[in-house]
């Protein structure tokens, strides 16, 4: 009975030194892909931030640009109509009033508001109905228009 005991032990030895001698090197692929998913995930990570973070900045100054530059119209067009109401139909008074409401409602400290390209879309196309509405009815051919920064000469090299 002592002899079987022995013959157990001796075979369990064997298939431990066998497993320890190859399992490094049969999950050694396996190992490596790990080891490079997680660095790379790592990585990722971090120059996503960094691409995201520039991104973001240059998007929201071309945003608070564009609303700025609503913003202005809208504080020339009130205080012309203040200075001289009757130069200006209903119809542009009631749109630059309009204008001036959705500029208000936009929501600036919150960029992942769903309404934000709603209420950007309507500051556009309230101002282009404005800006038809003036130069149709003036007599001299009045042109409002803002080209911005970025897009001038040289504000490609524009970092941040």
């Amino acid at each position: 009975m002592q002899a079987e005991p022995a013959k157990q032990a001796a075979a369990d030895s064997d298939s431990k030194y066998d497993e320890d001698i190859f399992d490094p090197s049969l999950n050694l692929e396996e190992t490596h892909v790990k080891e490079g998913y997680k660095d790379g995930f790592h990585d990722g990570l971090v120059l996503g931030q960094q691409e995201g973070r520039e991104v973001g900045l240059k998007v929201g100054f071309e945003v608070g640009e564009e609303i700025g530059f609503y913003c202005g119209c809208v504080d020339v067009w009130n205080s012309a109509i203040q200075a001289k109401s009757s130069c200006f139909t209903p119809h542009v008074q009631k749109n630059v009033k309009q204008m001036e409401e959705l500029i208000k409602r936009y929501p600036i400290l919150d960029p992942e508001n769903e309404s934000v390209q709603d209420i950007m879309d309507s500051l556009r196309a309230k101002f282009k109905a404005v800006s038809a509405s003036l130069s149709i009815s003036s007599s001299s051919s009045m042109k409002l228009e803002y080209d911005g920064l970025l897009k001038s000469s040289g504000a490609n090299d524009l970092e941040f």
